[in-house]
């Protein structure tokens, strides 16, 4: 179960929200079962004539800063396939105190297929931010999770320097652990980022992960797609298989001129969200 997040929190919290998607497959396609809604969290999805069932989360406070706190819990039923993306870029503002959180938690049926895709999170100058990401996958089920993060609009002047960032990933596979991560960066972002061990520089990073037995199958075609910037690997675990992909750019559209194509690739027929563009 989602962590409870309360609507009554401390003085400094703007805003607080939680949603709950249920989805299963029913007369031979995937299906809405259960959708619940909290405070500033909403859920929406586009007519569709075919799986996978497609999901625009919405933040309607149209960012988070210091005590914000956000939860996203999607359950998809054996054989279904669900796609999840965000109506468009988060942004994460300076934190005069505390900091903005946003945990999503994502399980996977047998047999079953989730996309999380949302869109870019943009970090502001002096930003203070905690993600986390739980995945529970059955032992046949499969994945594409991605989360791109850009420190800064270098096209209006933006750059971050300082502030706090931290992303966690939990991803298990029929009850065992087939993927962990923690990346932290901060007070000196700039600094960090500026070191050729971390981003070399760039201001905006992806990570992409695919949990599949074909992942494999991908690993050429995904690092001509990277380019330099950036690398892939693959690996086989148990009777399934996983793909990690890095990709770095200057900027976000740079970022994003190379994601288009990437997920394209590795969503199969489902494709790029409609929300997408470049």
């Amino acid at each position: 179960m989602m962590e409870t997040i309360s609507t009554s929190a401390p003085a400094a919290q703007r805003v607080a929200g939680r949603a709950r998607l249920f989805c299963g497959k029913s007369d031979g396609r995937t299906r809405l079962r259960r959708l619940y809604q909290d405070g500033s969290a909403k859920i929406r999805m586009p007519a569709v004539s075919a799986d996978p069932l497609e999901a625009v989360l919405i933040n309607t406070a149209g960012g988070l800063t210091g005590g914000d706190r956000l939860g996203w819990e999607v359950d998809v039923g054996a054989g279904a396939s669900a796609s999840i993306t965000t109506q468009a870029c988060e942004k994460i503002y300076r934190a005069a105190s505390d900091r903005g959180e946003v945990r999503v938690r994502l399980t996977v049926g047998a047999g079953g297929r989730i996309a999380w895709l949302p869109q870019e999170t943009i970090v502001f100058d002096r930003a203070a931010f905690a993600r986390t990401l739980d995945v529970e996958l059955a032992a046949d089920a499969e994945a594409l999770l991605l989360e791109a993060t850009v420190f800064g609009r270098l096209a209006m002047g933006e750059r971050t320097t300082h502030g706090g960032f931290h992303d966690r990933w939990r991803v298990r596979q029929g009850g065992a652990f087939v993927h962990a991560e923690d990346f932290r960066i901060g007070p000196d972002i700039a600094a960090s980022l500026g070191r050729a061990a971390v981003a070399g520089g760039a201001a905006a990073m992806t990570t992409v992960l695919l949990v599949s037995p074909r992942a494999e199958a991908f690993l050429d075609p995904v690092r001509a797609i990277i380019g330099g910037e950036g690398d892939a690997s693959a690996w086989s675990v148990k009777k399934s298989g996983k793909l990690l992909a890095r990709l770095f750019a200057e900027d976000g559209y740079q970022l994003r001129k190379r994601l288009v194509p990437l997920v394209e690739l590795l969503n199969g027929r489902a494709g790029l969200p409609k929300l997408w563009s470049l």
